[in-house]
């Protein structure tokens, strides 16, 4: 799964059930589930003595419980940290008689935000390539100076650098995000 996805489902999770522990203390607070369970004390329960007469098992099982927890929560941690959206190197189609061309993402991007960067009216340039090294695509932030012409830099950018791009990948339908902050 993908580190996003994990940390927007596990956080809606943890929210979701934080949410109806504090509804539920609030509820029994104002006598919900009844007047004489709204002046009880919170450990002079039905789970306290509960707990109290099945200790010898009962900590062994919480103690899984809590492994089973950590389990999860580490293996959140290493989707955070392994998972990328970054492809490896990117292999250009070509005639293989003459061997395999390979580019390194970070080469593309250099040379797109070099290009786009020269270009008058532009501040600075960032870029990333996103994806399957096999169908990746590029995501661009373009800051331009605040007295350019938005449209005529964004033709260009169209025209000149990602153009040399998709040519340069052999991928005409290369899937481009251009951001102009």
């Amino acid at each position: 799964m993908h580190a996003d996805r994990t940390n927007r489902v596990m956080l809606a999770l943890a929210g979701l059930i934080l949410l109806a522990a504090g509804g539920a203390g609030m509820a029994a607070s104002v006598g919900a589930f009844g007047a004489a369970f709204s002046r009880r004390t919170l450990l002079a329960n039905q789970a306290g003595h509960y707990i109290g007469h099945h200790s010898s098992w009962l900590w062994y099982a919480v103690a899984g419980a809590c492994l089973l927890i950590a389990l999860a929560c580490l293996r959140w941690i290493l989707a955070l940290l392994a998972s990328t959206d970054r492809p490896g190197n990117i292999t250009i189609p070509g005639d293989t008689n003459q061997g395999t061309t390979v580019l390194q993402p970070a080469a593309l991007t250099d040379a797109l935000t070099r290009e786009i960067g020269a270009y008058r009216g532009i501040d600075a340039a960032k870029g990333r390539v996103i994806g399957d090294s096999r169908n990746p695509g590029i995501v661009l932030i373009v800051n331009p100076e605040p007295s350019a012409d938005l449209h005529a830099l964004h033709r260009r950018i169209e025209a000149e650098a990602i153009a040399h791009a998709r040519q340069a990948l052999g991928k005409p339908s290369l899937p481009i995000q251009l951001d102009l902050i």
